[in-house]
């Protein structure tokens, strides 16, 4: 196809109202030329000169966005123009152009543009006519994409706000969950200090002094745990997983016992592997397994199982206590939400454990489930995925 007389139908086509004589016009001042895939036609922030017409190919109109973003604004092809505003004033362009595949264009600078629109009022007209409708379609995308912003800022906003109240919150909750025990502590130990006490007297002042101080490390090791579980991606190794749960079993057993409560272990003979770290994922069930012992009277069983789901393992860990009430379990994995009466029995704790076996799961790309029911007890079931051929054998 000669690209002369193309151009001059794309731009009676582009530019409505031009004489046919003045679009050969507009054709003979400019150059058409042809640039391959990836080639950059218009520079943001750039002062040019050169207004171009698509003869043949595509364009794609890009805008910086948050100094290191680029937002895609919109295609063009054959009969598009684009560049006018260097054709009216010596402002910077306002986004990049960069040619999506090979394309011809005809190239119009605006010394002989202006040359022309001096002896033809025609073409002068439509020109403007178009220029200004582009303009127009411009300043409506502007708008548009300033409501977006304005969108995206209210809800950032929002989100902030509602980080900064659960920060508060947190701090609060932190501050007192200290401050309970701390006092207790220094209470008991300036009673120790100053009174006479006999040996028994003194035994359980000690003890109560231990067990306040052992609450406030086990606070503050928890916290610490979240802190770098959500900063920190531990090292994923192939576990197994039977194993694991042997180990859990392990660790809870003295508590289960000395609160009578008997643990029954089912482990399937097929479980695969999975991608995990061993001390994290330990210390997300026993959170789980405390926790159904907490809420247990004596005689009532807890149950941990793992089983072959298809593509990947499922943990249980299964009670026959208090349960949780349907209006609580959207909220039992919130930091420091914790259930302190089931059926008038008051249960202690300081709601990290949940939070920590939830943060845990998700930073494994598991996920963790729960059914309850007041007065029967709960299940809590992971899913893992299976560690694949390859991670097996790195």
């Amino acid at each position: 196809m000669n690209a002369i007389p193309a151009a001059d139908r794309i731009i009676r086509h582009a530019f409505p109202g031009i004489p046919p004589r003045e679009a050969e016009e507009l054709v003979a001042i400019g150059e058409v030329k042809s640039y391959p895939q990836g080639v950059v036609l218009c520079k943001e922030n750039a002062i040019e000169y050169t207004f171009f017409i698509i003869l043949e190919g595509e364009v794609e109109v890009t805008k910086t966005i948050n100094a290191d973003a680029e937002r895609i604004l919109k295609h063009l092809g054959e009969g598009d123009f684009f560049g006018e505003m260097g054709l009216i004033h010596n402002a910077p362009r306002v986004a990049t152009v960069k040619s999506t595949s090979p394309i011809k264009v005809l190239e119009i600078h605006k010394s002989a543009f202006d040359r022309l629109l001096q002896q033809s009022s025609s073409m002068s007209l439509a020109m403007v006519r178009e220029v200004s409708r582009r303009l127009r379609e411009n300043d409506e995308m502007a708008i548009e994409d300033l409501r977006l912003k304005a969108g995206e800022l209210a809800v950032a906003y929002q989100r902030l706000a509602q980080e900064e109240l659960a920060r508060r919150e947190f701090l609060t909750t932190i501050a007192h969950e200290l401050r309970t025990p701390l006092t207790v502590a220094r209470g008991f130990l300036e009673m120790a200090r100053t009174h006479d006490l006999d040996a028994q007297s003194m035994n359980e002042v000690l003890e109560t002094v231990a067990r306040n101080t052992e609450q406030i490390v086990t606070l503050v090791n928890d916290i610490l745990f979240l802190q770098e579980v959500e900063l920190v991606m531990p090292e994923m190794h192939p576990l197994d997983v039977a194993k694991l749960v042997r180990a859990v079993v392990t660790e809870i057993t003295p508590n289960a016992k000395a609160s009578g409560i008997p643990v029954q272990v089912i482990l399937a003979s097929d479980l695969p592997f999975v991608m995990g770290h061993a001390g994290s994922l330990q210390r997300a069930l026993i959170q789980l397994a405390e926790n159904a012992i907490k809420y247990s009277q004596p005689g009532c069983k807890i149950s941990i199982t793992a089983e072959n789901s298809g593509n990947g393992v499922r943990i249980a860990v299964q009670d026959q206590g208090a349960g949780i009430a349907d209006d609580a379990v959207d909220h039992i994995f919130e930091r420091f939400f914790h259930i302190d009466e089931v059926d008038k029995e008051l249960y202690g704790g300081l709601g990290l454990g949940l939070a920590i076996t939830k943060q845990v799961v998700e930073q494994h790309n598991g996920r963790i489930e729960v059914e309850s029911q007041v007065g029967v007890g709960s299940r809590f079931t992971l899913f893992f995925e299976a560690a694949s051929a390859e991670e097996l054998s790195n």
